[in-house]
């Protein structure tokens, strides 16, 4: 599996942001192949933070830039700064 985090700073409007993420991306990036899990975090103090994981590589390569587009087209004005990229293969995980 590989996994995408990416930390937001100087957020807007978190609680629109959020509805945004919701209603509009999540539907998008979880139809894509591979598509495993994503997380929408309001960290506190303008600072936002997503993590998208896929099955493989190329899975969680398309959904970051679907992320740059959908940052564009959607939420630009609510996320002025670029985000933090952090990304890689997971190498240990557990979930409920």
């Amino acid at each position: 599996m590989f996994a995408t985090v990416r930390r937001y700073e100087g957020v807007t409007s978190p609680s629109e942001a959020g509805r945004l993420v919701s209603e509009d991306f999540i539907p998008l990036i979880s139809q894509m192949p591979g598509f495993v899990a994503y997380y929408w975090v309001d960290a506190g103090a303008g600072v936002m933070i997503s993590t998208s994981v896929f099955q493989d590589q190329s899975g969680a390569e398309e959904s970051n830039k679907r992320a740059v587009g959908f940052v564009r087209e959607k939420l630009a004005s609510l996320l002025p700064n670029p985000p933090q990229v952090t990304a890689g293969e997971v190498v240990a995980h557990k979930a409920a």
